[in-house]
């Protein structure tokens, strides 16, 4: 049976008692313990005996299979946090109907697929084979504290793979923001033909730099939302395990408990950072000064992220940081669980794969 974990990393907290073995940690987090032969086995087969390579292979597979199946929604928000005073715009429901009637699913709600995807699996496989990386040299070799450990390779993680992903994310975030070339519905105030033209006109009018843009407010996105992330799945497992009636170090949760707190930390953390999530879409999306903005764009931030929240707040109140926040809430709740689901078990089955071959030799 498969046995998943959260795509948080978490703190243990291990038996007191005189005589339990110490417990056995997996790469993300679940614990077994040292009493239960069977558990043990399992749990270096699929974690101890995982190679950087198949951590970085699983972790690109789930990463991309979850990005595509909630890239519509991501697409919802962008608009919303593009647009916001595009009406039609306002509530998730109304604007999913509405991009959908009007432009359809390829360029409509999955207009920009192309450039997540050119981000997504290789982004992804960078931070799994970093963070696993740098976790395993910080406890194995270096005795770091837990806590610390996943914090710090978390941190690093994203950091590397955001050279990757934040270039995907302007792309991206562009080509949801237009939907079809051409759009008769909505004026964005671009007008690409594809992700080849995006790309060529970005770098030709606006220079390579610009394929950068909001980088610090993506990674002032990113970082909080990581820590609050792990804070609160933390304090979610620990609850879930006196619910289930378990002990932590000694048994594991339930599937549908792994699920169930890693979506509320998820979607939690989401909402208290959709705020720099609106910074960071604005950012990457606005017109060059001399472009001739439309109505429905926002007023061109600053480079200060300080600034940027005082312009939107200036010009549309407290609830502007909260533009798209019912998207975003769905997807950082469901794409960290499918992504987690889908890393353990391809991570589990190339490692079946790999112990079978080995064996035979």
């Amino acid at each position: 049976m498969w046995q998943f974990t959260s795509s948080i990393p978490v703190v243990h907290k291990h038996n007191d008692h005189a005589h339990a073995k110490p417990a056995i940690t997996n790469a993300y987090g679940a614990t077994g313990s040292g009493d239960d032969k069977g558990k043990e086995s399992e749990f270096e087969d699929a974690e101890t005996n995982s190679s950087i390579f198949h951590c970085a292979v699983a972790g690109g597979l789930g990463g991309a299979i979850g990005d595509t199946a909630m890239h519509s929604l991501d697409t919802v928000k962008t608009r919303q946090q593009g647009a916001p005073s595009a009406g039609k715009y306002k509530n998730m429901l109304t604007a999913y109907r509405t991009i959908f009637a009007q432009e359809g699913v390829r360029r409509g709600l999955y207009g920009g697929y192309g450039a997540a995807m050119l981000g997504s699996f290789p982004s992804a496989a960078i931070f799994f084979s970093t963070y696993e990386y740098s976790k395993r040299k910080m406890i194995d070799d270096w005795q770091v504290n837990e806590t610390a450990t996943h914090l710090t390779a978390g941190f690093l993680g994203d950091l590397v793979s955001s050279i990757v992903y934040v270039p995907s994310e302007v792309l991206k975030t562009r080509l949801q923001l237009q939907g079809r070339y051409n759009n008769p519905f909505f004026d964005s105030g671009y007008n690409y033909k594809n992700l080849r033209d995006t790309i060529s006109t970005i770098v030709k009018t606006e220079g390579v730099g610009a394929l950068l843009f909001g980088y610090k407010a993506t990674l002032a996105r990113d970082l909080p939302f990581s820590a609050l992330q792990f804070a609160f799945y933390e304090k979610f497992r620990q609850w879930a395990f006196a619910i289930e009636g378990k002990d932590i170090g000694a048994d594991d949760l339930s599937v549908a408990g792994e699920i169930y707190t890693g979506a509320s930390a998820g979607g939690l953390a989401g909402i208290i950072t959709t705020p720099l999530d609106v910074i960071k879409t604005r950012v990457q999306t606005q017109q060059p000064s001399s472009a001739d903005v439309s109505s429905a764009k926002p007023l061109k931030l600053s480079g200060s992220l300080f600034g940027s929240l005082r312009t939107v707040y200036t010009s549309e109140g407290f609830f502007g940081f909260f533009s798209g926040v019912g998207p975003r809430f769905v997807w950082t709740s469901i794409q960290s669980s499918i992504m987690l689901l889908l890393y353990q078990m391809t991570l589990r089955s190339l490692n079946n794969s790999f112990s079978k071959v080995e064996k035979l030799k």
